[in-house]
C-alpha cells in the first residue's frame, strides 16, 4: 500500500508542474526570514546567498497548519540559520542540505529516515548537481529523477596555457568579473578573468553559437547555429540545467531583467517567443511579419523593435497594447535600431547615415551622416552611442537635439563590433572581432579610460561578476 501511495504520489508531481518546481509561499517566507535574498530556482532548488544549497522534499500529504514551524532538524535543535542538514517543517515539508563528505557531494546518510522524508519526493523537476551521491536509505525520495545526470562532469574544459603569461590590470569596476565570449571561429564559451587577456577555461558547446545573453549573474541562455534547442547554463555549477526545444531555431536573445522574461526570435518561422525567467519555460509564441532579425528593447520595456530582413522594413512590438504589430518604413542595410525620447533611430552600415522618425507620426525628424561603417548603438539617459567600425569611433549624440556632440577615438587597430554596458556602473566596453585590445568607455565623462589587451576574438560577450560554486 506504501509503494501504490508513494506512485500515485510521484504521478501527481509529474503531472502538476508547478508543484514540481515551485516552493511554496510560506516555506519561502520562513526561509527569507533567516536567509533574505535566498534563491528559489526555477527547479525548485533552494540555493542560500553564500550558494549553500537544500534539496526540497514535498510531502505526499501536506498538513494544513496556521504557522510554519520547524518541527525537527539534524543536528537537533539547531535554527535555520545554523544551516542543519535537515530541517522538517510542521507541515511535513523538508529541506536536505547538499554537504560535502570526503570531497563528494551528497545528503544526511540516515539509517532510519523520518516518516516525512520516507514518504515524500523531490521536485521531478530538479537539476542535481553534479557528482550528488544519494545515500541508500533516501533513493526513494528521487523518483523518476535521471541521477545519473549527476555522474556528469560539467561543461568546463581547463585550458593547457600558462595563465602567467596573460596576466594585465583591470579597471576598478571589471575587477573580479569574467568575460564569457563567443568568438564566432569556434564552438566553446571562451572564460576570460578580467585580470587576464587569455581564456583561463572553457564552456563545452555542441554547435556555434549565435546568441547568448546572461540573467541574474547566475544563468545563461544561449542558442546556436542550425538547432532547435535553447541551452539554460548555470554558471554555479558549470553544466546545462535545461534544454528548451523550439519549433524552429532560436536565434537573438532580449532580456527583460525587470519584468522577468526573455524575448527569443525566430526569423525563419516569422515569430518571436515570450520566455518566462523565473520558470525557465515558453509562456506564448507572437506571430509577426517578415523574417524577423535586429532585434532591440526600448529601455522602459514597452517595444520591441525589429527588421524584415527580406523588405528591410522596420517593425515595432507594443508589448503593452497587446502585441499590436506597426510598421515603421523602410531604410537600407539597417545595422541596428534604438528608441530614446519618442523618437526611433536606426542606422545604416553601408550608407553611414542615421536615420530619426518620429514613433507616433512616423515622420522622419532627421537624417545625419555618421561615422563609417556604424555597427552598434547604445542608448544611456539621453544620448546614443554610435560605434563606428571602419575607424574604431565612438559618436555621442544629445538625443534633446539630435546633434553631435562628442567623438572618442578608440586605440584599438581592430574592427569594432560590440558595445557592452559593465552593469551597476556609468561604464562601457568596446570589443573587437580580432583579438587584440578591449576599451573601457566612462560615459559620465565621455572619457576612454583604458585600453586592455584582450588575446581571444569577440563576436558577442557577457560580463557577470565571478560565479561561486554550489556548495
Amino acid at each position: 500500500m506504501k509503494k501504490l501511495l508513494q506512485a500515485l504520489f510521484m504521478c501527481l508531481l509529474t503531472c502538476c508542474p508547478a508543484l514540481s518546481v515551485e516552493v511554496p509561499k510560506d516555506i519561502q517566507d520562513f526561509v527569507n526570514e533567516s536567509f533574505p535574498q535566498t534563491d528559489f530556482r526555477f527547479d525548485g532548488a533552494v540555493i542560500l546567498p553564500d550558494n549553500t544549497m537544500y534539496l526540497p522534499v514535498f510531502p505526499s500529504k501536506e498538513e494544513d497548519v496556521s504557522n510554519i514551524e520547524i518541527k525537527s532538524t539534524y543536528p537537533k535543535g539547531q535554527t535555520l540559520k545554523q544551516k542543519p542538514d535537515m530541517v522538517i517543517f510542521n507541515n511535513r515539508f523538508s529541506l536536505l542540505k547538499v554537504i560535502n563528505t570526503n570531497g563528494k557531494k551528497t545528503v544526511l546518510n540516515m539509517v532510519n529516515p523520518p516518516d516525512e522524508l520516507q514518504s515524500g519526493l523531490l521536485p521531478q523537476d530538479i537539476m542535481l548537481p553534479k557528482g550528488l551521491v544519494f545515500p541508500e536509505s533516501l533513493k526513494g525520495i528521487i523518483g523518476d529523477i535521471d541521477v545519473g545526470m549527476t555522474e556528469e562532469t560539467g561543461l568546463r574544459i581547463t585550458n593547457p596555457k600558462n595563465r602567467k603569461d596573460g596576466n594585465t590590470v583591470p579597471v576598478d569596476q571589471l575587477k573580479n568579473k569574467n568575460f564569457y565570449i563567443a568568438s564566432g571561429i569556434g564552438r566553446n564559451i571562451q572564460v576570460v578573468e578580467s585580470d587576464s587577456k587569455i581564456a583561463d577555461f572553457a564552456l563545452e558547446q555542441d554547435n556555434i553559437i549565435n546568441d547568448m545573453k546572461g540573467y541574474n549573474g547566475k544563468f545563461m541562455l544561449v542558442t546556436y547555429f542550425g538547432s532547435s534547442i535553447m541551452n539554460v547554463i548555470s554558471l554555479m555549477d558549470e553544466k546545462v540545467i535545461k534544454k528548451v526545444n523550439f519549433e524552429t531555431n532560436p536565434e537573438q536573445i532580449l532580456i527583460d531583467s525587470d519584468n522577468k522574461v526573455a524575448y527569443i526570435s525566430s526569423g525563419s518561422d516569422s515569430s518571436i517567443y515570450v520566455f518566462s525567467l523565473e520558470t525557465m519555460t515558453l509562456k506564448r509564441k507572437l506571430k509577426i511579419n517578415g523574417l524577423c532579425e535586429k532585434l532591440s528593447l526600448s529601455a522602459d520595456g514597452t517595444k520591441i523593435f525589429y527588421v524584415d530582413r527580406n523588405k528591410n522594413d522596420i517593425w515595432a512590438i507594443e508589448l503593452d497594447n497587446n502585441y499590436k504589430l506597426k510598421n515603421i518604413g523602410m531604410f537600407p542595410n539597417i545595422s541596428e535600431i534604438a528608441y530614446v525620447n519618442g523618437k526611433i533611430y536606426v542606422i545604416s552600415r553601408t550608407q553611414n547615415r542615421l536615420a530619426i522618425v518620429d514613433y507616433e507620426t512616423l515622420e522622419l525628424v532627421k537624417e545625419l551622416e555618421v561615422c563609417e561603417k556604424p555597427i552598434d548603438l547604445y542608448v544611456q539617459g539621453n544620448e546614443l552611442y554610435i560605434l563606428g567600425a571602419q575607424d574604431n569611433i565612438m559618436e555621442v549624440l544629445d538625443t534633446n537635439d539630435d546633434v553631435i556632440t562628442d567623438k572618442l577615438y578608440l586605440n584599438t587597430n581592430s574592427f569594432a563590433t560590440n558595445i557592452t554596458p559593465i552593469e551597476g556602473t556609468s561604464m562601457i566596453m568596446v570589443t573587437n572581432a580580432r583579438p587584440g585590445m578591449y576599451s573601457v568607455v566612462d560615459t559620465e565623462y565621455k572619457d576612454i579610460i583604458k585600453t586592455s589587451p584582450l588575446n581571444v576574438p569577440v563576436r558577442s560577450i557577457v560580463v557577470l561578476d565571478k560565479v561561486k560554486t554550489i556548495k
